[in-house]
Order: C-alpha cells, then structure tokens, then sequence
C-alpha cells in the first residue's frame, strides 16, 4: 500500500511592491512574506518545516485570489484559506484582523478589544509582528492610535502602497 506524503508547495508571486513568497499545503496558505522562503521556513511549525517543499510556479486558487487582490477586487483574499502557529490571543487577533474590511485601519487598543482581551494593547502589536501570512491576515490596517502607520514587518512603504492600494490613504 502506497501512502501520500505530505509535501508544501512554494510560489514566488509577484506584485507592484515586490515578489511575494508563498508556502502552502494543497490550497491551504501557510505563509507569505515579501523576504524570502528562508525566513518564511523559519517561522513555520517545526512539523511544517519537515516536510518536502516543492517549487510550484503557481499555487491553485490562492495565486488566483492574489491576482484579484492586486488587480482590484480587494476582497479577493477572504476566499484563502490559513493556518499558522501561535497562542490562542494571537489566533483570536489574527482572525480579527481578517474582519477588517479593506480600505478600513483600527489601531491596535481595537484590535486587542476585538480580540477579546482590551488591555492586551501590546500582546496586539506582538500578533502584528508574528502574523506569518502577510497580506492575506492583514496587519497592515492596524495603525497606532492617533492615525500613524506604526511598524510593517516589511518596511513601512510596502504597508503604505498596500494601505493606498485599498483606499484607506489618500
């Protein structure tokens, strides 16, 4: 009997601030960061980063969601699917994350309330900073409170072209 090992697939997508990597598994998104494979690996379960990784030139449905995103149906990205490690606050945030409308920004104190934990301002900015799937759980619309952008793990012009890209800067 022949038993199908699991395997993770890598893309380079790219996009008007840069390649974008990607590491999924079947049409689930594992990671995605504007750096390289090597840290996106890095930061995988430690199960994950067992597994084969084969070089995919796209990934099914999630490179065609992408491709929406980035021609203009900004909610494209609510049709990938996610999983990536983390405690259960960060879980809680990162979901919230995913309910913010694009073209919409909520500073980090509203993230921790809607994460369900209000005094958890600071845990908030750590999901922000751990979040592995970049643009798909966007934590580029969480800005500080007073309306500045904060930090973007990516440099601060990609989250402002993605910020503008969505309608949320002028």
């Amino acid at each position: 009997m022949e038993y199908d090992v699991p395997v993770l697939s890598q893309s380079t997508f790219k996009t008007p601030v840069g390649n974008l990597y990607l590491i999924a598994q079947d049409q689930k998104l594992l990671a995605a960061g504007f750096t390289s494979f090597k840290d996106l690996i890095s930061r995988l379960e430690k199960s994950d980063q067992a597994l084969t990784l084969k070089n995919r030139k796209t990934l099914p449905v999630i490179s065609d969601l992408l491709e929406d995103y980035f021609s203009g149906n900004l909610n494209a990205l609510g049709g990938i699917s996610v999983r990536q490690p983390g405690e259960k606050f960060s879980q809680s945030a990162w979901r919230a994350m995913r309910r913010v409308a694009p073209g919409a920004v909520i500073s980090y104190s509203e993230l921790a309330r809607r994460a369900g934990s209000p005094e958890a301002i600071r845990a908030a900015g750590s999901a922000c900073a751990r979040n592995l799937i970049a643009v798909v759980i966007p934590c580029h619309r969480i800005i500080k409170t007073g309306g500045t952008l904060g930090n973007y793990a990516y440099g601060l012009s990609v989250k402002n072209w993605l910020l503008r890209h969505e309608g949320a800067l002028q």
